[in-house]
């Protein structure tokens, strides 16, 4: 790997269209890199691109990036200042017929691609890092944390970013009603709240 130092986001997603880490690139469309502004405040970091945004290159541009998107703005949070990115850039999946079923990506994966999440992040330089799902948190806190116990604090990533631990949007999607889609769906929304109050 070429070791000159990645200084900008053109260069890194570049280096990381080149990444061979761990064995996702074999399968995946093209590997899909954070997007946002250089300097933001905050960065919100899922688990990995699903199939739409594996074909289109892109983060959260599918279902759960619906949900996400409306509710950054129900939070009252520019969703223009947003840096948005997965602690995984590669799609995992499972064929199905025609259908790619999204897999959860590994300990050893989430860990081999923290290498291209901590760049980003040395980039970018939030204030404020959202870390959503399991994946996610792990990707930025780099060790497993058990989300209910973890919601609600402020916890410190060790390189000067304060982060907010919540459920990532698909797990709203994934509530079997309606009752329970907006009780979770409210409590993202409480969460990028508290988001937001922290860079007041």
């Amino acid at each position: 790997m070429d070791e000159t130092p990645i200084r900008s986001l053109t260069a890194l997603a570049t280096a990381e269209a080149a990444c061979q880490r761990c064995p996702l690139y074999r399968n995946a469309t093209q590997v899909v890199p954070g997007e946002g502004p250089r300097r933001t405040q905050v960065m919100l970091v899922g688990e990995q691109p699903g199939d739409q945004e594996d074909e289109q290159g892109h983060p959260f541009v599918g279902p759960a990036g619906r949900i996400l998107d409306r509710a950054i703005v129900d939070a009252g949070i520019d969703r223009r200042q947003v840096f948005v990115t997965n602690a995984v850039k590669h799609f995992k999946f499972e064929p199905r017929g025609k259908r790619r079923l999204h897999k959860r990506p590994s300990a050893g994966e989430i860990d081999a691609c923290r290498w291209w999440l901590d760049l980003e992040r040395a980039i970018v330089k939030p204030r404020v890092i959202v870390a959503m799902g399991a994946t996610g948190v792990r990707g930025v806190l780099g060790r497993a944390v058990t989300i209910a116990r973890a919601r609600g604090e402020v916890l410190s990533d060790g390189n000067g970013s304060r982060v907010i631990v919540t459920i990532h949007p698909s797990y709203v999607l994934r509530q079997q009603d309606d009752a329970s889609r907006e009780r979770e769906y409210r409590g993202l929304v409480a969460d990028l709240r508290r988001c937001a109050k922290l860079l007041d």
